[in-house]
């Protein structure tokens, strides 16, 4: 299904976000000295690299070009050997789902204890207020399950797995190092700060709201200097912007962004301008 999933999304998803500046993904390249990510169609993922290590965030699409812009950022398929996920959507695990290009397959991935459950069909993904379900996603990797609060090591990165429910019902966000939070499908960046991500994609709207207002406790008690890096909508280090409207969850179907967002590309799966030359410029801008 992975590919056929991916080819599918592409097209329906671009039909129905259209101009309505809801994806705003980063183009492919670095956002610093130790986080690079590319760009596949509205979707980042990410790679962190410390001690001559790195460790990949989510696996995107079943994305044709995956190889040919790690290329770009001078990493190859075959050193990634660790693979945290946030959650199981195609968007998120396609380059590791079973029918996929197998560039990971020697992998470990990192996963929620209860987000497994979708893996092994104890649960069903539901979207479009649960009157849409999703195929069961098959992986083959070698898997590590994750619980809410665990902190564990890869090399010398330090990762915090934090439980926030409500997007699917096993999401992780990850708390690298103490410098970057990884926050998938949970946050969603408007102009004018952040919101519960998409609400036609959650599993349950409320319990998304409430898992925000527990994260942001989470984070405000550790008084850290964080760079908070999403799934689809770009990255900050300003945390009062990040949890500006974590009451309110984006409605993606019945209107624009309540505030125009210059940056918000007409459809966020044009990648005309996500080019090797722009990859190798500079750093890539926060919101």
């Amino acid at each position: 299904m992975s590919k056929k999933d991916s080819e599918f999304q592409v097209k329906f998803m671009s039909f129905l976000f259209r101009g309505k500046e809801i994806f705003k993904p980063l183009n492919t390249g670095f956002i610093d000295e130790r986080v690079s990510c590319i760009r596949e169609y509205v979707a980042n993922i990410y790679f962190y690299t410390k001690d001559g290590q790195t460790i990949m965030i989510d696996a995107g699409y079943n994305y044709d070009r995956l190889a040919e812009k790690m290329q770009w950022l001078d990493i190859s398929p075959k050193d990634i050997k660790d693979i945290l996920i946030t959650h199981q959507d195609t968007d998120h695990v396609g380059a590791i789902e079973k029918g996929s290009n197998e560039l990971f397959k020697e992998a470990t991935i990192y996963i929620g204890r209860i987000e497994n459950e979708y893996l092994e069909g104890k649960r069903t993904r539901k979207v479009f207020w649960g009157l849409h379900k999703l195929p069961k996603v098959q992986i083959d990797n070698k898997k590590v399950l994750i619980d809410d609060g665990q902190v564990f090591y890869i090399g010398n990165i330090k990762i915090e797995a934090i439980l926030v429910p409500g997007h699917t019902w096993g999401h992780l966000v990850y708390l690298i190092d103490d410098a970057y939070l990884f926050t998938g499908d949970t946050i969603w960046f408007g102009a004018d700060g952040g919101y519960a991500f998409l609400n036609n994609l959650a599993e349950d709207r409320k319990l998304q709201v409430k898992s925000l207002k527990r994260l942001e406790e989470i984070i405000r008690g550790k008084n850290l200097k964080l760079k908070i890096i999403t799934g689809h909508t770009g990255w900050t280090d300003d945390i009062d912007f990040t949890f500006a409207h974590i009451d309110e969850i984006c409605n993606s179907l019945r209107r624009k962004p309540k505030v125009r967002d210059p940056k918000a590309p007409y459809d966020g799966f044009d990648e005309s301008e996500d080019t090797k030359e722009n990859a190798r410029n500079d750093f890539l801008e926060k919101c």
